[in-house]
């Protein structure tokens, strides 16, 4: 089946196409804001989206519930989804949905991609790092590459049949950047690379890595980095073993190992030497996925907690008419309708390319710990059912954890935005 984007050119098109009659109405209505909603999760919600925005959300939804949870558990023991799950998504247009038409990809706006995003965490189902793959990597060929990587590379990523993954963190050198060892040495039309990466997501199922590596020695990562575009098969090019995580456990994770592997130099993206450039202004953007992911999921963890609560009997009656939980959800959905404020105010301000470092540091922190205190609070009033990982709220109590951790830890987010107070 053709996709959204890719059949019709846009969202209302599509959804038409799909046999769904979505409740668009020519009257201007006020889109109440998620705590003011039935759920937090409904469609129709939150100022910054539209009609169209609603009617790729309640595609992606359909998706999500027919192509992907009823396979998550069994991706799960595997450590990594299918390899069509990705065709389906690309088929459907839901990757690169950011990335310009003429580059290769969809061509629509960084809210729409969100919604892809969203939505798989409001599932319970994060394995597939689509994100990861469409607003993250395909980025850098897209904002860096020259016309032949783009028309080479993004195509395929766009349909799923080639996926990407980023190789920047080392044993010995996560968050700081100074520690990398993984180093390239021109050789006529080609880099020989040799080193090793850590914790890479979409390690195993990867066509193609975006490798970090240093070119020359320098008293500064800043002025030594330089991204190559490491391609499945070649020489040299090995992968560890699938990682085991206690969390996100259908995301393949894995180590990454060079020796002496020949790249071609068409395949340096961008200049030698300005890698550390290229990726101080794409991190913004990382780290806003991370905040986005996470009030998405601190909404879901919410609803399937007020659902339990419902239904649970204590006491002679259900625990929702118990004035104590009463209090606790209240006190949540507050500090969810917080944090979903300020989050919404960053995805419009990344859209309208307003949105800067520190503040992406700051929505990427707070939203990451508040999904952590979420899970917490919601496993607790669950209790000894939320401690089960065959819940959906035990599953994603672990998967919570990685998030202040990754894409820079938060004391990492801490200091960048420090910077703006003192310096």
């Amino acid at each position: 089946m053709m996709g959204l984007f890719r059949s019709c050119g846009s969202l209302s098109r599509y959804a038409a196409g799909n046999g769904r009659a979505l409740c668009v109405s020519a009257r201007k209505l006020a889109r109440p804001e998620p705590a003011s909603a039935p759920s937090m999760t409904d469609i129709g919600t939150r100022r910054i989206f539209n009609e169209e925005h609603d009617m790729l959300r309640e595609t992606v939804r359909k998706f999500v519930e027919a192509e992907i949870v009823p396979h998550h558990r069994q991706w799960e023991k595997d450590g990594q989804v299918s390899r069509e799950v990705w065709e389906k998504a690309g088929a459907n247009g839901f990757l690169n949905i950011n990335i310009p038409e003429e580059h290769g990809g969809i061509g629509s706006d960084f809210k729409s991609a969100m919604v892809v995003h969203e939505e798989l965490n409001i599932a319970g189902t994060p394995g597939p790092f689509f994100s990861l793959h469409s607003d993250i990597i395909v980025p850098y060929i897209s904002q860096y590459g020259n016309d032949e990587q783009r028309k080479r590379f993004i195509p395929s990523m766009t349909a799923g049949t080639c996926i990407t993954s980023i190789g920047m963190s080392e044993p010995g050198a996560g968050s700081d950047l100074q520690g990398l060892q993984t180093h390239a040495v021109r050789d006529g039309d080609d880099y020989i690379l040799n080193g090793s990466k850590t914790w890479i997501s979409n390690g195993q199922l990867s066509d193609a890595v975006v490798v970090v590596a240093k070119t020359k020695q320098a008293s500064r990562a800043a002025h030594a980095l330089s991204l190559f575009i490491v391609e499945r098969g070649m020489p040299g090019f090995e992968r560890g073993k699938n990682l085991e995580k206690i969390g996100i456990k259908a995301q393949d994770t894995s180590e990454l190992f060079f020796s002496d592997v020949r790249v071609p130099a068409c395949n340096l993206l961008g200049k030698e030497n300005e890698g550390f450039y290229y990726m101080m202004k794409e991190l913004p953007q990382e780290r806003l996925c991370i905040g986005v992911s996470a009030i998405a999921a601190c909404e879901a963890m919410f609803e399937w907690t007020r659902e339990y609560l419902k239904e649970r009997k204590a006491f002679g009656g259900p625990l929702s008419k118990m004035q104590l939980i009463r209090h606790r959800m209240a006190k949540m959905k507050t500090e969810i309708a917080v944090g979903r404020a300020f989050i919404d105010c960053c995805i419009q301000r990344h859209d309208n390319r307003e949105l800067d470092n520190a503040t992406a540091s700051m929505a990427k922190a707070w939203a990451s710990e508040l999904q952590n205190k979420v899970a917490d609070e919601c496993v607790q009033l669950h209790g000894g059912m939320g401690y089960m990982y065959d819940t959906k709220i035990g599953r994603a109590y672990v998967d919570s954890r990685i998030q202040p951790i990754y894409a820079g830890t938060n004391e990492i987010m801490m200091d960048l935005v420090s910077r703006t107070i003192f310096n």
